[in-house]
């Protein structure tokens, strides 16, 4: 399919690499990262539902077909850009995914415009973490996780890895300190997330604000999308943004 009308293409770059971006809406900054394969329809759909809530959003475009739906070719195509590239790591421990910091430097291009509090970040599936390696840039104020699945739980190290480095832990666990809160959201049946929801309470304490869902489902604001879900990462998003 072709990408929806009403949305913004552009393009940003930083330290050499440029990705896509889709933008719409107005009002406090958003940015909404794909899931595997990339930016479906589900996403869009999803995406909306940010911009009617009054915000603008804008999504990067980091792999896949923008605009295509889920099948189990697109899926596979996924994979195998993701695993060629060096931006992202699917399986190491206690790194951070090298693309957080183009993302962090789209958030503070997004602040730098809008002002305000701060920007939201939202990551869904694989690039759940990747809002959490966001937070490590103070712009960052609304970081929500979507059913983190990486690094993938392969073995219990990597279900409680939560895909950063101990000096960015430690950077976000001080931010969580001072007031800073991260949303996590799963179903509590989904065995991609693994133990990270474990983690990231030892680690950030009451900061760290749980939405777990009854049931086996994975994505919880897309192909799998739960009301509830959608109306506590909205609601953050008002509390955290205005």
């Amino acid at each position: 399919m072709s990408f929806p009308d009403g949305w913004t293409q552009g393009t940003h770059t930083y330290d050499g690499v440029s990705h896509p971006t889709y933008r719409r809406g107005s009002g406090p900054g958003v940015i909404v990262v794909h899931e595997i394969p990339g930016i479906t329809p589900e996403v869009v759909a999803f995406a909306q539902e940010v911009v009617d809530a009054g915000h603008t959003v804008v999504m990067p475009s980091l792999f896949g077909t923008d605009g295509a739906g889920m099948t189990a070719g697109s899926v596979a195509r996924s994979l195998r850009q993701i695993c060629v590239s060096r931006e992202f790591t699917m399986l190491r421990t206690g790194e951070t995914t090298p693309v957080a910091g183009w993302l962090r430097s789209l958030a503070r291009e997004l602040h730098a415009e809008l002002g305000g509090p701060g920007v939201g970040a939202l990551g869904m599936c694989f690039t759940g973490g990747f809002a959490l390696a966001m937070l490590v840039d103070p712009v960052v104020v609304a970081p929500v996780l979507c059913q983190p699945s990486t690094p993938f739980a392969i073995g219990p190290t990597r279900s409680r890895d939560v895909n950063l480095s101990p000096a960015d832990l430690d950077i976000v666990k001080g931010r969580c300190a001072a007031g800073q809160q991260v949303l996590g959201v799963r179903y509590l049946k989904d065995p991609a997330v693994g133990r990270r929801f474990e983690t990231l309470t030892t680690q950030l304490g009451d900061a760290f604000i749980r939405v777990e869902l009854e049931g086996k489902g994975h994505s919880t604001v897309t192909a799998h999308r739960s009301q509830v879900a959608v109306d506590a990462v909205l609601a953050f998003f008002g509390e955290q943004l205005r």
